[in-house]
């Protein structure tokens, strides 16, 4: 206690020493909680702050507006699905009957060099009675189709339906077909964009205008209009499918700009 009391008499005594402790003090503080890279960051994010404070004036005499161009074209390429079940107590059998099928159709389409035909997807599934016993396994494979000539496809899907079943056949625009023309499309549209954009600088009696951004986008002809069970009628042992005729019909194509310009008085 008595030790207390002469700490207390001596720092009353020195007034100057509590004011001399406050800085050390301090500085010990800032030396061992803060980094000097953490200080000069702190510093320079304060310098910043203060001009960000104020309100950017907003930019003016700017318009935003779209064009677009389009282009109908006839849809060139044919696309089709068929498919084949197998239903076995053995799933290894359903696996030989799909393997079987597959190949089968395969071979066939080797007649016909203009079509592209290829594997898709192929699953087994058991089957559950009402007691949740396995009854049964049921398989299913598919096949796909694709062609620019369509009477030799046409033919092909009429041999291949005495064994597999038609899923969906739809006509679109070739990718080849869709790049060119799509490409110029683009420059019409920019040309179209310009013409728009001094149009509308002569409206406004402006001397000039610049282009602060503009976007590019492309829509249409590679629609491909999937028809569950469309034409799906599997022909008798004794009858072949009649060749269908087929009419591709058209797409339309259209590419767009939209964007913005600054206006200059």
């Amino acid at each position: 206690m008595s030790s207390s009391v002469e700490l207390a008499r001596i720092l009353r005594s020195r007034p100057e020493g509590r004011s001399r402790c406050a800085p050390v003090h301090g500085e010990f503080f800032m030396k061992n909680h803060f980094s000097p890279l953490a200080l000069s960051g702190l510093a320079f994010a304060l310098a910043l702050a203060a001009p960000a404070m104020a309100a950017e004036p907003q930019p003016m005499n700017r318009v935003d507006f779209q064009t677009e161009v389009s282009q109908v074209l006839p849809n060139d390429l044919l696309r089709a699905t068929l498919s084949v079940e197998v239903n076995d107590r053995d799933p290894a059998a359903v696996a030989r009957g799909l393997t079987l099928a597959m190949n089968n159709a395969l071979a066939r389409a080797k007649a016909f060099p203009t079509v592209k035909v290829s594997s898709g997807n192929q699953r087994n599934w058991p089957i559950y009675g009402k007691t949740q016993k396995l009854e049964s396994w049921r398989g299913r494979a598919e096949l796909t189709v694709e062609s620019k000539d369509f009477k030799a496809a046409g033919e092909l899907l009429a041999q291949l339906q005495d064994s597999l079943q038609l899923q969906g056949l739809g006509f679109v625009v070739s990718e080849e077909t869709r790049q060119d023309i799509e490409r110029q499309l683009t420059s019409e549209a920019i040309a179209a964009f310009r013409s728009k954009a001094d149009a509308v600088r002569q409206a406004w009696g402006a001397k000039g205008y610049q282009l602060v951004q503009m976007n590019l986008g492309s829509t249409g002809g590679g629609y491909f209009p999937r028809a569950p069970m469309m034409m799906a009628m599997k022909a008798s042992a004794d009858e072949a499918a009649p060749v269908p005729e087929m009419a591709g019909g058209e797409s339309r194509l259209s590419v767009s700009v939209n964007g913005t310009i600054q206006l200059q008085p």
